[in-house]
Order: structure tokens, then C-alpha cells, then sequence
């Protein structure tokens, strides 16, 4: 090796060439696009996890600007399960900043890149150096635990004294010449061999020099973030479910948990489901039946939820129709057809590509992505509250409540019926998804 490496550059570039893995999906071509999806992916989720979700994230969106055009629920929906939804906002955010504001194309700077929504300084060096070779460290996790190994560096990783001390080693043990090799080696070696735990240090080609080998202390680096206690919080998800079999979903606000990605509404676990339902959504149910509970664990916090499914009536002055039919309203309109769909047979107006076609009172009747929505006679409501039917599209019970009919029931914005088929196209909440699916199997 030239002066160009270092000692350790120059023995990692050459475990590589015996070792390394050469074949992973974003390997293949790549480019300043492909390296920065496949990053983001990569931020605390295991290449096995990856692989799949890369293959067919690349499939829908094989170039930035594909990205930066689709809608965000289309993104949404090939990420869920991949845990970290900020990443794929963010992903879809700088991506439409790159289209606007740099022509379409990934910046070269590294300062430019930093500006991006989502990216910082490791991802961005990452991106140039396994793209166009640059010279740039990182500084991911597999590589923190390598140098902290290696020069026995102590303290937490995330401590700003530590993380300053591990860049100043990072920029120096980067070569000037196969930038690129040297990276995706010295990551490698995190991920294959320096693991967490029971590395595999006579594999390692930093064995003789490395620290915490030498004081067998391989345990002790990097030190763990400082212990706090983990809270717990319990919520329950109300499943409206139609007789047709659609199912009302929420749209999570943007930030937060689950942020972007749709829901099934919330309340207290203890509080009164046919009193929720009555006051937020102007239905009554015919029949609650509470499900499995479900617990979900999130990095500062545990969740359990408690589902409970919700089948409610439409008493909105249907008809009956025979076998297979739609069921029709008295003005001639289809409410829901045997598997779920929603048609409308009279009164409808035609619409452009990708509108909605709305009826003659105004009412949306269907999106393109399954779902419908209603704006008839919509009264504007308080930031948060579901916009209401006009006088008279409610039902009157016998106790003097009012129930609305289903097709009130949806927002035109943040609430809609998906049926089950549409909701498994956008995306939802990891908890969702798997309810949807658990009552797909049941029905």
C-alpha cells in the first residue's frame, strides 16, 4: 500500500477484497440516489431487514424524481413496517428540495447535501464517498463501535465530547485513494465481525493493535447510552367497520408517532366506546367486541393497545337490493356493493384523471386510492373536529341522540372508509397493518 492509506485503511481495503459483501442491492449501480435510499434504510435496521423493502422501494421509485413526484401515502406505504417513519418523510421531502432546487439532481457538496431534510453529516459523507469516491469519513453506528473498540475510546457514542473525539479519528484513518472500498469496509467489519455481541475478533484484520482486545474488554466499548426509566402508555383503537367491510382510518398528524401514516382513531382504554362513537362520529354501534390486546415497543417508550372492533349500521335511508347487488340509496346512488366496494349509479359526475368523481350533490363518492370521501353540505368545524352533514342528514333515535349516516361519517381530509383491500395500499401504522390482516383472515 502507498502513503495514500493508512495502516488501518490499507489492511480493511484487503480483508474486504477476501471478505466483504459485494453483492447487496445498492451496490449494484451506485449512484448518489440509489446510496442515499439505501442509507436512510440502513439507520438502525439490519441489511437482512433492508434487503426487501430496497428491492421494491426501487421498483416504485427508480430515480429521484419518481420519489419526489409520487404522493407522500404511496412512500408511506411501501415503508411500513420498517419502523422510523421520519426517515421516509424525510426521504420524500428533500427529494422534492433536490427536484426544485438543484435541478433533479443530488448536490455534490457535502455542506449541500447536510441541508437536506434527514441527512446529516454521515450520511451525506457516505452518499459521496460510495458514489463518486470523495474523500469524506463516516460515522455510523457499525463504525463507532469499531474505532471505540480499536482505541479503546470510553464514554457513550452520543456524548458530544465522545462523538468529536471518534470524527477526529474517523477523518483520520480515511484514505486519499478507494475511498469508496475503505467505507463499505470499514462498515462491513462493524456489521460482520466487531458485532455488539461475541464479536468475532480472531477474524479481525485489527486484531494486534485493537484495545479492547487487548484488555479483553470488548464488552466495555462502546459504552451503552445512560439507563432511564422506559415509560409505558396504553391507548385503544376504535375499528369502525360498515357492513360492506370498509374500515375508518385516521391520518396521524405529521410529526409525532406514527406520524403521517393512517390509523385507526383513538380513546382512553376505559372510556365509553358508544358514547365516543355517538359524540366524535355521530354513529351508534350495533355490536363492540374487544380484540387481542397488541403491545408495541417504540425507542423511548412501550405501548399497549387495546383493539376494539366496532361494527356500525348504516341507517342512512338505504334499501335492500337482491343478491350481489349494490345496496341503493332512495336516490337512486349504490351505498356499498357485497365485496365492499362503493358505487354510485345515478347523479354522478364525471371526472378528470385522478379526481374523484363527485356526486350531483356534491358529495365525493371515490378516490383513486380506494378510499371515499364526503364534503356534501359540510359544515367547517374546529381544528381537529370532523367537519358535520347539514339539518337532516342525521337519523333521530328513539333516546333523542343523532345518528349520522356512514356516508357523513368520513372527513374530506384526515378521515376516510378504506376498504380492506384500498387501506393495504397506503401507509399504516405497524399495528394497523397487522389487524387488517388479522381481520381479513377472520372474515
Amino acid at each position: 500500500m502507498s502513503d495514500a492509506f493508512t495502516p488501518i485503511a490499507g489492511r480493511l481495503i484487503r480483508w474486504y477484497a477476501r471478505h466483504g459483501r459485494k453483492n447487496l442491492p445498492w451496490q449494484r449501480d451506485p449512484t448518489p440516489y440509489r446510496v442515499w435510499v439505501s442509507e436512510i434504510m440502513l439507520q438502525q435496521t439490519q441489511v437482512s431487514v433492508v434487503i426487501g423493502y430496497y428491492e421494491r422501494f426501487m421498483t416504485r421509485f427508480p430515480d429521484l424524481a419518481a420519489l419526489a413526484d409520487a404522493p407522500l401515502d404511496d412512500v408511506l406505504g411501501l415503508w411500513t413496517g420498517l419502523g422510523y417513519y421520519s426517515r421516509a418523510r424525510n426521504l420524500h421531502r428533500a427529494a422534492a428540495v433536490v427536484r426544485d432546487r438543484h435541478g433533479g439532481a443530488m448536490p455534490r457538496g457535502l455542506d449541500a447535501l447536510v441541508a437536506l431534510p434527514g441527512i446529516g453529516r454521515s450520511t451525506a459523507g457516505a452518499i459521496l464517498a460510495l458514489s463518486h469516491g470523495d474523500r469524506h469519513p463516516i460515522l455510523d453506528g457499525n463504525v463507532k463501535r469499531v474505532l471505540c473498540r480499536y482505541h479503546g475510546v470510553g464514554g457513550w457514542p452520543g456524548e458530544g465530547r465522545v462523538e468529536r473525539t471518534l470524527w477526529t479519528l474517523a477523518e483520520r484513518h480515511t484514505p486519499r485513494e478507494q475511498v469508496a472500498v475503505y467505507t463499505q469496509a470499514i462498515m462491513d467489519l462493524g456489521a460482520t465481525l466487531c458485532v455488539r455481541l461475541r464479536p468475532l475478533c480472531a477474524m479481525c484484520p485489527l486484531e494486534a493493535d485493537c484495545a479492547a482486545r487487548r484488555e479483553g474488554a470488548q464488552a466495555k466499548y462502546p459504552a451503552p447510552r445512560p439507563r432511564r426509566e422506559t415509560p409505558h402508555r396504553e391507548t385503544a383503537f376504535l375499528m369502525l367497520r360498515d357492513p360492506g367491510g370498509a374500515l375508518l382510518l385516521e391520518r396521524r398528524p405529521p410529526v409525532g408517532i406514527w406520524g403521517g401514516l393512517w390509523c385507526f382513531p383513538e380513546c382512553e382504554p376505559d372510556a365509553d366506546v358508544e358514547a365516543v362513537c355517538r359524540s366524535r362520529f355521530g354513529v351508534r354501534p350495533a355490536t363492540t367486541t374487544a380484540l387481542a390486546p397488541i403491545a408495541h415497543g417504540f425507542t423511548h417508550f412501550k405501548l399497549d393497545v387495546y383493539p376494539i372492533l366496532v361494527e356500525v349500521d348504516d341507517d342512512d335511508g338505504s334499501t335492500a337490493a337482491g343478491p350481489g347487488e349494490p345496496r341503493r340509496h332512495s336516490s337512486g346512488a349504490a351505498v356499498a356493493g357485497s365485496d365492499g366496494s362503493r358505487r354510485y349509479s345515478s347523479g354522478a359526475a364525471a371526472a378528470g384523471p385522478g379526481e374523484p368523481r363527485r356526486h350531483s350533490s356534491g358529495a365525493v363518492v371515490a378516490d383513486s386510492d380506494g378510499s371515499r370521501r364526503y364534503s356534501s353540505g359540510a359544515a367547517a368545524a374546529g381544528p381537529g373536529e370532523l367537519r358535520r352533514s347539514s339539518p337532516g342528514a342525521a337519523a333521530t333515535g328513539s333516546d333523542g341522540s343523532r345518528n349520522r349516516p356512514l356516508s357523513a361519517v368520513a372527513d374530506s381530509g384526515e378521515l376516510r372508509w378504506y376498504p380492506p383491500g384500498a387501506a393495504a395500499s397506503v401507509g399504516l401504522a405497524a399495528p394497523v397493518k397487522r389487524l387488517i390482516e388479522q381481520l381479513a383472515r377472520d372474515r
